[in-house]
């Protein structure tokens, strides 16, 4: 019993995970959609002041120029990608909240194929923050596929 409650909160926590992915997705879509009518270079600047970041900064400053370069077109297909992302991750979110056997079955499907895209992006530009994520989704679709294996036996 105890061993079924554990598993049961390592969903929940997935799910939890999913649930919080797809907010910040949202949030994101949202951003962008404000971002159409206005002066994309204009609020950065803004932002980069209120927050008293320098604009001379190397990274600062390439992030900068392609956001100068971002066109109304892009800043659309953008968002939908977002709202797109949103409702997959808020689907799966809910389902494995909900301890639902489809969910599981979406998360290791969905999570499995981004991680070669992951890889490529490890390879191409090798960080921390990309080899944790990295080994989170590993660890994730290990886990469910071997949770849908034993309720299969």
């Amino acid at each position: 019993m105890a061993s079924k409650k554990a598993g049961d909160a390592w969903i929940i926590l997935i799910g939890i995970f999913k649930l919080l992915k797809g907010a910040a997705c949202l949030i994101l879509g949202f951003g962008l959609l404000r971002m159409l009518h206005r002066d994309v270079a204009a609020t950065a600047i803004h932002y980069l002041e209120a927050l008293r970041i320098d604009p001379d900064n190397r990274y600062i400053h390439n992030a900068l120029v392609k956001t100068f370069r971002v066109t109304p077109r892009q800043l659309k297909e953008l968002s939908a990608g977002s709202f797109l992302y949103a409702g997959l991750f808020l689907t799966e979110g809910i389902g494995l909240v909900r301890r639902k056997h489809w969910a599981e079955y979406l998360a290791v499907i969905s999570t499995a194929l981004f991680l070669p895209l992951e890889g490529y992006e490890i390879y191409r530009r090798l960080t921390w923050i990309r080899i944790v994520l990295f080994v989170v989704n590993i660890l994730t679709v290990w886990y469910l596929a071997m949770r849908i294996a034993k309720h299969h036996r």
